[in-house]
């Protein structure tokens, strides 16, 4: 996003940060692991998750695909001119998103599991002010509640993994989660005064590569960044294209 003014404002530096790193994803269809097989939980103890891979040295290596002139999206700030409709229409649905997963996931008996995460899984947790991390790396895991299609798990969440933010010369507020065996980089966007938008693709595997966002349907993602305390932010995507009704990015330092 060339020349971001919402952006550029809040920070000074024309600053080159690390590509942001990984929290763990749990896919059927991609070239990673998949799903493990879980009976229905025990005294609401979660399934345990099938572990990422270690990154490679490619994945650590992948970096943005930009260009320094025109920005990763084509030098434009409003989000909205480059989400596909079905994405938009998804961000749409998110108090249902919310609802429908957070019952499906206590249902499930994981109800326990749920609470636990405090704000993160409040959906009125979104404060306002400092809503763009400051660039730098960060530490990241993964929650994932309700099934996309009603036969999957109803909760699954993943120990820590590295993040990062980065600013570009060209104005790009980038998120990056970069180990891990599926990995999401993409662009924060201005919105509203609690919350930032997201727009990015997922890699898997062994791909040293972040695909761009529009390049694959089915690794594109579109979320909403909000901060929910000091220092600690989440992603939030409504109807992600695998496994979940909602997945969540926790973000913190």
């Amino acid at each position: 996003m060339r020349g971001t003014s919402l952006i550029l404002s809040l920070t000074t530096a024309t600053a080159l940060s690390a590509v942001l790193a990984a929290c763990g994803d749990n896919r059927p269809a991609g070239p990673a692991e998949t799903s493990p097989a879980v009976s229905e939980p025990a005294a609401g103890v979660p399934p345990q998750a099938a572990p990422e891979a270690t990154a490679t040295p490619q994945q650590q290596a992948a970096t943005p695909d930009a260009s320094t002139d025109g920005g990763m999206q084509g030098g434009t700030d409003d989000w909205r001119k480059i989400a596909k409709p079905d994405d938009a229409s998804n961000l749409g649905r998110m108090d249902q998103a919310w609802r429908l997963a957070r019952a499906e996931a206590e249902k499930g008996g994981f109800s326990r599991q749920v609470e636990a995460l405090g704000p993160l899984a409040d959906p009125n947790a979104g404060q306002s002010g400092r809503l763009q991390p400051a660039p730098g790396t960060y530490r990241c895991r993964t929650i994932k509640m309700g099934s996309r299609d009603g036969g999957g798990l109803a909760y699954v969440d993943y120990p820590w993994f590295a993040c990062s933010v980065e600013l570009t010369a060209g104005g790009d507020l980038i998120l990056s989660k970069t180990t891990g065996s599926q990995r999401t980089q993409g662009l924060l966007y201005p919105d509203t005064d609690r919350r930032l938008v997201y727009v990015g693709a997922q890699a898997w595997g062994d791909e040293a590569h972040y695909p761009r966002y529009g390049q694959t349907a089915e690794r594109d993602q579109l979320g909403v960044l909000e901060r929910i305390g000091q220092n600690r932010w989440r992603l939030v995507i409504p109807w992600p294209k695998q496994e979940a009704k909602l997945e969540l990015l926790e973000i913190a330092r």
